[in-house]
C-alpha cells in the first residue's frame, strides 16, 4: 500500500496534505516531510494547531495555512487522522490517508495505509520516505523526530519500533537528541496552567475498588487537564469544552489500565456513533468532537469506563482465592 500511496504523490498536479484540528508535531512532522519529498504540496490545518506545533513550525520555517479550497487540489492527503470530522472540511475529497490510530471504519473510500501498532504516524511517513527513496534532510529529519517523540509521551510509552524509528531518522538527518527535545519542550504558559485550576475546581471523581475515573469541564487545554488530572490521582480521566453547539473531549488512562484492555480510542469512537458525533485515538490517549451537550457526552463516557473498571475489579476478586 506505502508503494501505491507513492506513485499517488509522485504524480503531476497539485496536493495538499490536510492536519486535524489542533494539529501535534507528529501531524506537523508528517505533512511536512511528505512535502519536502514529493514537492508541489501545500500544509493545510483548517482547525489550527497547538502550541508546540506553532514553535516548530517556526523554528523550521514551515508554511501552514488556515483557509483551504479543496477544488484547488489534485490530490488531498491526510495525516494523523482517524476520521473526517478531525480534519475540519469535507472529507469526502481526501483521496490518501495515513494514520496510526485505532481505525474507524471511515477511511475505506480512499487510497489508505493505517498502522495502529505504530506509536506515531512519522514512523509510517519515514517507511514512507524509505520506499520513495527519499533521504531526509535535517529538518525533514527534526520534524519526523519531533513527532515521535511527542506521540511516545517523550519515550514513556515507546516501543522497539519507535525507538528504531528514532535511530534511523536521526541517522538519516544527523540529528542529535538534545535537538529534537529543545525543539519541541517549553514550560506551560499561564493560560493552560489556569484551565488545569479550573479543570480541578470543576473536577467529579467515582472510585471502583481502587481505582478511580474523573471528569471535567473547562474552556481549553483540554488534553492538558487530563494529564494533570491523571498525575493528581485519576486513573482514568475525561475533560470536555463547549463552543455554542460544538464540543470537544480529551481522554487519558494509565498504562496499566491499556495492559488490562481498555482502550480509549474504541471507547470514545463508540460514544461518537451513539451521539452521532466523532471519536477515537490510541488505548491511553483518545479524543472526541462533535455537536451536543458535552456534559451529557462525558456522563456516557464516564458510564463506559466505570463499566470497565468493574469489570477489571470482578477479574480481580475472581481471582483472589478465598481465605
Amino acid at each position: 500500500m506505502l508503494l501505491d500511496i507513492v506513485q499517488a504523490l509522485r504524480a503531476p498536479g497539485r496536493k495538499v496534505v490536510l492536519l486535524h484540528g489542533n494539529a501535534d508535531p507528529d501531524a506537523l512532522g508528517s505533512a511536512f516531510a511528505i512535502q519536502q519529498a514529493f514537492g508541489d504540496v501545500i500544509i493545510a490545518a483548517p482547525g489550527g494547531m497547538d502550541r508546540v506545533s506553532k514553535v516548530v513550525a517556526a523554528k523550521l520555517s514551515i508554511d501552514v495555512i488556515e483557509k483551504v479550497d479543496l477544488t484547488e487540489y489534485d490530490l488531498v492527503a491526510a495525516v494523523d487522522s482517524s476520521s473526517a470530522e478531525q480534519l475540519g472540511v469535507d472529507g469526502s475529497a481526501v483521496t490518501v490517508v495515513i494514520d496510526h490510530h485505532a481505525p474507524t471504519g471511515q477511511w475505506t473510500g480512499p487510497l489508505h495505509h493505517i498502522d495502529e501498532s505504530r506509536r506515531s504516524c512519522a514512523e509510517i511517513v519515514f517507511e514512507l520516505l524509505q520506499t520513495a527513496g527519499h533521504v531526509p534532510d535535517r529538518n525533514t529529519a527534526l520534524a519526523l523526530a519531533a513527532g515521535m517523540l511527542t506521540d511516545s509521551g517523550h519515550f514513556r510509552f515507546a516501543n522497539p519500533e519507535l525507538l528504531d524509528g528514532m535511530a534511523a531518522v536521526l541517522r538519516a538527518g544527523g540529528v542529535g537528541m538534545d535537538e529534537v527535545m529543545d525543539l519541541t519542550e517549553m514550560e506551560s504558559d499561564v493560560s493552560e496552567r489556569i484551565s488545569q485550576l479550573k479543570g480541578a475546581q470543576r473536577l467529579r471523581f467515582e472510585r471502583v475498588g481502587d481505582r478511580i475515573a474523573a471528569a471535567s469541564q473547562g474552556s481549553a487545554h483540554e488534553s492538558s487537564v487530563c494529564r494533570a488530572i491523571i498525575l493528581a490521582g485519576a486513573d482514568v480521566a475525561f475533560v470536555g469544552s463547549q463552543r455554542d453547539e460544538r464540543f470537544r473531549i480529551s481522554a487519558r488512562a494509565k498504562q496499566d489500565l491499556v495492559r488490562k484492555g481498555l482502550h480509549l480510542g474504541r471507547l470514545l469512537d463508540g460514544v461518537g456513533g451513539e451521539t452521532d458525533n466523532s471519536g477515537g485515538g490510541h488505548a491511553g490517549a483518545a479524543g472526541l468532537t462533535g455537536t451536543g451537550d458535552v456534559e451529557a457526552v462525558l456522563n456516557m463516557c464516564m458510564s463506559k469506563a466505570l463499566d470497565f473498571l468493574r469489570e477489571v475489579r470482578d477479574a480481580a476478586r475472581a481471582e483472589t482465592p478465598e481465605p
